[in-house]
């Protein structure tokens, strides 16, 4: 006997059938089936076995996601000579979280769907990251205004901002610029980047300086910076640190590295944030999180603290740079217990 072998496709309760060699490009959906059904010469027996399949997959998806509702949305967001990725799970309070470099939006992927239980989460790729839209040499912008137009677009006022490394900085940058968009924040292995800011453009020094750079990086090749990049993050953990060879690994290897062979623009607002920091010492929840492996360092009391009022620190025990995928149990249950206060 032979077969029809296909996909059900659910969308915001249309059902949709497609041969399996047949695709189609979704950036979102709902549910998917894989169906097998007997091919036969009579049309109105097929009809009534798809029939039946249809009523079976829609009982099947309401049983694992509950409704339609609840299932992820996705799609991408205009920002000046760009485009940012995005996904959205939950309803309740807006909760974004920001990733690291060389990463993407999947590092959050542990707590992506736990979050949502309670929020509204909100995942995205910076620009020059994972499917958002790469960044242009010589061209300025700032992951913090990226940020704001992005809240901008899905209509949130203000959100409590997770960011993590790069995703810290980010976030202490939104603290400087744009504290009132800023329910709470919390900040792992990352806060001020004392680094130049838009205010002081690369001169013509930096500009011969990183060309060497890049020139370096391009003899030594890029496999191998990334490899050196990965073996050092997965070096600063603890003793669980295994549980994300695989994941990290997979970010890294599918990273562009635009970044490292390009003269980047002050993406990050940094020193100028931190004036702006200084000045206002805004009044909004923070929480850092550190963790105290071996191999990883941290400040026991960052400077970014003299200047929140109700900012604090706590720090993770055995737990490396990489907190989230590392020990996302406790993590979890860190930023929870903060942001629900």
């Amino acid at each position: 006997m032979q077969y029809t072998i296909g996909y059900l496709t659910v969308r915001n309760g249309s059902l949709n059938l497609q041969q399996e060699k047949q695709q189609t490009k979704s950036t979102a959906y709902d549910g998917i089936f894989r169906y097998i059904c007997p091919t036969n010469n009579k049309t109105t027996m097929i009809t009534r076995r798809l029939n039946t399949l249809h009523i079976l997959c829609v009982g099947i998806l309401f049983l694992v996601t509950g409704c339609a509702s609840d299932s992820i949305k996705s799609g991408y967001i205009e920002v000046d000579n760009g485009s940012l990725y995005y996904e959205e799970l939950g309803k309740g309070e807006p909760i974004i979280l920001i990733h690291g470099h060389s990463l993407d939006h999947r590092m959050w992927d542990t707590q992506f769907e736990v979050f949502a239980k309670q929020y509204r989460v909100i995942r995205y790729d910076s620009r020059g990251y994972g499917r958002s839209s790469q960044q242009q040499e010589g061209y300025q912008f700032t992951h913090a205004a990226d940020l704001v137009k992005l809240m901008n677009a899905l209509h949130i006022d203000k959100a409590h901002i997770v960011g993590l490394s790069m995703g810290g900085f980010i976030g202490a940058d939104m603290l400087g610029y744009y504290p009132e968009r800023v329910k709470s924040a919390v900040l792992a292995s990352g806060n001020i980047r004392k680094s130049p800011g838009p205010s002081t453009p690369m001169d013509e020094e930096e500009a011969t300086r990183r060309e060497q750079e890049i020139a370096e990086l391009k003899a030594k090749g890029v496999d191998v910076m990334k490899r050196e990049w990965f073996e050092g993050l997965m070096n600063s953990g603890g003793t669980q640190r295994e549980r994300m060879r695989e994941p990290l690994w997979q970010m890294i290897s599918d990273w562009s590295a635009w970044q490292p062979l390009h003269k980047e623009a002050r993406v990050i607002i940094g020193l100028d944030a931190y004036a702006a920091l200084k000045e206002k010492c805004p009044k909004v929840p923070v929480l850092l999180i550190a963790g105290n492996a071996p191999g990883n360092r941290y400040a026991e009391h960052p400077d970014i603290l003299n200047y929140l009022p109700n900012g604090k620190q706590i720090v993770l025990d055995d737990c490396g740079h990489m907190l989230n995928m590392e020990q996302p149990e406790a993590f979890n249950a860190a930023v929870m217990e903060f942001i629900t206060k």
